[in-house]
């Protein structure tokens, strides 16, 4: 067999395992929206929906609306993330950087020991992570400060038959009126809460343990949190932050685009365009970041704050 067949078989076998797996996904998909349809025709089922109709009840002080601070913030998150998934893949597969990156060792950077050589792209990596925890840190300062932690966190045990009852409706395509202005759908709240208060401490922790910056030189808790546990739970976190974001927006998108866009973007409760456009035109700067972050822009970023090498 030639060199170039045994190059094109494996890639063929890849093809064809994506294309069963789609396959099996979108059947399994249609076997659920199919099975939930039978279900909401069930009696107990219909009693259990009208107890169990989706919301949690929040207290009397929650706040109603969406600040302005919330849609720069939707941004910002969005954005990091993004490139932080982009850049975490290319590290992960990458074969032979196409350039190296050294903290320079002056200043109140001086350390005894030599600074690290790591890849452009993990330079990237750890730099958005390091923008993202800041914005994480402003984020949940003002979800405290302005009585916003009651939307997106559970106050009550109902939240989980409620939960149950909006994935009956999602999945037997009779979706749920919702007013996300006013409460969350308890699906949506606890994947929000999931997703600001497990994900993103998980993906920080483990992302610091595989990370130069970590005690290496601590055993004990070196011993407790191995390096190994941190690399198995940090790719299936960095999978939930992308499955979550594509949910997220197509539902955003499927369930009222306008006022949807408008409560996240424009601070607003109805359905014109100004929501559409601040989303569109943070689209736009996403896409530009995302063409940017090629090693020819990040050696002269790089250099700023340190030393590139080929």
């Amino acid at each position: 067999m030639s060199s170039s067949l045994k190059v094109r078989e494996p890639v063929r076998r890849r093809w064809v395992k994506a294309a069963g797996l789609a396959l099996l996904s979108v059947l399994l998909l249609l076997a659920a929206v199919l099975g939930a349809q039978a279900v909401r025709d069930v009696p107990e089922v219909r009693s259990f929906m009208q107890t169990y109709p989706g919301h949690s009840s929040l207290p009397a002080n929650a706040p109603v609306g969406l600040p302005v601070w919330l849609g720069w913030q939707h941004f910002f998150n969005a954005f990091f993330i993004l490139l932080i998934i982009r850049s975490g893949w290319q590290v992960r597969t990458e074969r032979r950087p196409a350039a190296y990156w050294t903290r320079r060792n002056s200043g109140i950077f001086r350390t005894k020991s030599a600074p690290l050589r790591v890849s452009i792209m993990l330079w990237l990596h750890l730099s958005l992570d390091f923008l993202w925890i800041l914005n994480g840190i402003v984020f949940i300062v003002l979800l405290v400060v302005t009585g916003q932690w009651m939307r997106v966190v559970p106050l009550g045990w109902d939240v989980f038959p409620n939960a149950v009852s909006v994935g009956i409706q999602y999945l037997s395509l009779n979706w749920p009126t919702d007013n996300g202005w006013v409460n969350y759908n308890s699906l949506q709240l606890l994947s929000y809460s999931a997703t600001i208060f497990v994900a993103a401490p998980l993906a920080i922790a483990t992302g610091l343990r595989m990370s130069s910056a970590w005690p290496q030189r601590a055993r004990r808790i070196n011993a407790a949190f191995p390096l190994a546990m941190a690399r198995a739970v940090h790719f299936p976190v960095m999978l939930w932050f992308a499955g979550f974001t594509i949910l997220h927006v197509t539902l955003v998108l499927a369930t009222g685009a306008l006022r949807n866009l408008n409560h996240m973007y424009a601070s607003q409760d109805n359905t014109t365009w100004l929501g559409f456009w601040i989303f569109a035109g943070s689209l736009v700067v996403m896409i530009a970041a995302w063409f940017a972050a090629t090693p020819l822009v990040l050696r002269s970023v790089a250099a700023l704050t340190g030393t590139v090498s080929r």
